[in-house]
């Protein structure tokens, strides 16, 4: 039995995660954004250990989420689910970024750096991460055109990059990242067509399995197999300029060995 941590699990995809981890026997520890939403996941997965709370978009909540986490631990391996489309106008939140990019990017980093690290750690990310672009110069559209869609691909990048930088830096963890196809969720909107189901398979694959082929690290999957991530995803100069960014931005150093 393993112990794992999903965040952003009252609903879709990381629902369906907790309730496949339930069914495999794990221990599993939700995570929802408000208690109203705690109270709904408790509901729809009985089984579950614990539910912590945070909003993501707000830094000083998503600081005391990794705590709160760590204290509902330890964890073999966390899973990074929680994130927001690009449907929306650009939105800046209480702690002055750009909503997006403080959930879909920040937070992972926050709680990567912050709580104990687990011996498996798998981050969401999105086919749309090909057509991301890591300009880190302008990584919360201040100067450029809003473009929502185009924002959220950058996010789901900025997710594979940092993944392979865990990878790289910390040996001992293996981590990965995961697009889990276009899924009939309130994120996927209504042409999606991929079953929530399959949206959760692989990343609770990778969470626990005991296979070689789901014991990898600085790898990007779907549907169980190895995909081809952006060529920037290897890049170590731009793993590096992207955790000393995030690192600015949040006064959190990234830890290293």
């Amino acid at each position: 039995m393993a112990s794992v941590f999903v965040t952003g699990s009252s609903d879709g995809i990381g629902l369906e995660s907790v309730r496949q981890l339930l069914a495999q026997g794990h221990r599993v520890v939700g995570h929802a954004r408000s208690a109203e939403r705690a109270e709904d996941l408790r509901a729809s997965a009985p089984g579950v250990a614990d539910v912590v709370g945070g909003d993501l978009t707000s830094l000083a909540e998503t600081k005391a989420l990794a705590a709160a986490a760590d204290a509902a631990g330890p964890f073999d391996a966390v899973i990074h689910n929680a994130g927001v489309g690009g449907g929306a106008p650009r939105t800046v939140t209480d702690d002055g970024l750009e909503r997006i990019f403080q959930v879909n990017t920040v937070a992972p980093y926050v709680l990567t750096a912050l709580m104990a690290a687990p011996a498996r750690l798998v981050y969401l990310t999105s086919g749309l991460q090909e057509n991301g672009r890591l300009t880190l110069e302008d990584l919360q559209w201040v100067d450029r055109e809003w473009d929502g869609m185009q924002a959220y691909s950058d996010s789901k990048l900025h997710d594979v990059v940092l993944a392979f930088a865990v990878a790289r830096l910390w040996p001992g963890t293996l981590a990965t990242t995961v697009d889990p196809g276009w899924i009939k969720t309130r994120l996927g909107g209504p042409d999606a067509w991929d079953e929530v189901a399959d949206g959760a398979a692989t990343q609770v694959w990778l969470a626990t399995s005991d296979e070689p082929a789901a014991r990898v690290t600085g790898e990007y999957l779907k549907r169980f197999e190895v995909q081809t991530p952006h060529p920037a995803a290897r890049d170590t100069a731009a793993q590096d300029a992207l955790l000393a960014t995030l690192a600015d931005l949040t006064g959190i150093p990234f830890p290293r060995p």
